[in-house]
């Protein structure tokens, strides 16, 4: 097993860390598991690869041995194994990306600037999306970004069960009789794809979002974060005939 130093490549202070532990109670061994040809987080190592000169370093944070020999092949680091205190279902992911910038600044002794969080459950996430979100960081005035698509479900349509097993509206002053076509303002929510995040807020605040956190949005044929079979059913037709789809 083969544990790498820093990446050659030294642009700015911004690091990405892909997380990927061993353990999956709704879909076991996903991160492996093959879609599309290819081991599941082999589509976060290629994208991530393809944008790595915007980067310090990419660090691999996993307690699976199969995925750090998998991650060689990709010359992805791998300079440690998770412990495992974070490693279980309990383990936040804050804690995790702050495990893995205080190694990478205490190895290199630097502070670094931005954290990329990558989760391998989002395999239709493109190279272009992660140069497009760092691009917006340098732009706007923010301390965090998240990659989001619109909501299937309006929150003024959803609803919830009360007492005495009846159905009423999850936002009690919404106008259930509103067209779908006319909710306003649009809903978006997280599609898990791409967390960006200053070091300021993650150590000091303990958080991946800040109180200036800009949306990077993408459309829902890349926005599908694989949690269970069918997310993964989704993915892998979505991979077969995405061209198809998109032509729509």
């Amino acid at each position: 097993m083969i544990f790498k130093s820093r990446q050659q490549n030294t642009s700015g202070r911004t690091i990405a860390v892909i997380t990927a532990r061993m353990g999956s109670k709704r879909l076991p061994g996903k991160n492996l598991k093959a879609i599309g040809g290819k081991p599941l987080i082999a589509w976060t190592f290629e994208c991530v690869c393809a944008c790595r000169d915007l980067f310090y370093d990419i660090v691999l944070s996993t307690d699976d041995p199969e995925i750090i020999e998998l991650a060689d092949k990709y010359n992805i680091s791998a300079p440690f194994i998770r412990p495992p205190e974070l490693s279980s279902d309990d383990a936040s992911s804050v804690a995790v990306l702050q495990h893995a910038t205080n190694f990478v600044e205490t190895r290199d002794k630097i502070v670094i600037d931005w954290i990329l969080t990558l989760q391998p459950t989002s395999p239709l996430r493109r190279p272009c999306d992660i140069k497009n979100s760092i691009q917006l960081i340098e732009t706007l005035t923010c301390d965090s970004l998240t990659s989001i698509t619109e909501s299937k479900n309006h929150p003024y349509l959803t609803k919830k069960i009360d007492p005495d097993g009846y159905l009423t509206p999850f936002i009690s002053q919404s106008d259930q009789s509103i067209r779908r076509q006319d909710l306003s303002p649009a809903s978006f929510s997280r599609n898990g794809a791409i967390y960006l995040t200053k070091r300021n807020i993650l150590m000091g605040s303990n958080s991946m979002y800040g109180e200036k956190t800009v949306p990077y949005y993408m459309p829902i044929e890349r926005s599908v974060d694989i949690d269970d079979k069918f997310d993964f059913f989704i993915a892998e037709q979505l991979m077969l005939c995405g061209k198809a789809f998109e032509a729509l």
